[in-house]
């Protein structure tokens, strides 16, 4: 399985997950004077959280810490096109959290845990 964020392989191609999240909606409960309960509008859907988890690697502790810069430049409140195997695509994502964990020695080179969350604005 390959992924890409934005045409770019940032992302190891295997020990990846991806957990879409359901559609949010939004209303607006109003009581109003002379109505027993209360008054609900309902403002539509409101995006969506998607959730990616794996394992980064690299050769060296520089190489993952360039790596890991990479992927945090993507924080920057644009959107984001996210492409699995290129048959399932998720487009229109910002991404809200980046969290990387202990970086470890593995093999020949150096890896570490990491985890996204991006909001689909846009379903």
């Amino acid at each position: 399985m390959s992924i890409a964020l934005d045409g770019q392989k940032l992302f190891d191609e295997q020990q990846f997950e991806i957990e879409a999240g359901s559609v949010n909606r939004a209303s607006i409960d109003r009581s109003v004077a002379g109505l027993e309960g209360v008054l609900s509008i309902d403002l539509g859907g409101r995006g969506r959280k998607i959730r990616q988890s794996g394992l980064l690697r690299a050769q060296s502790r520089e190489k993952m810490q360039q790596r890991l810069e990479k992927i945090s430049n993507c924080m920057d409140g644009k959107s984001h096109v996210l492409a699995i195997d290129n048959d399932e695509v998720f487009e229109n994502l910002r991404m809200d959290v980046f969290k990387s964990g202990r970086q470890r020695a593995e093999g020949g080179g150096v890896c570490c845990d990491y985890e996204i969350v991006y909001t689909q604005l846009k379903v």
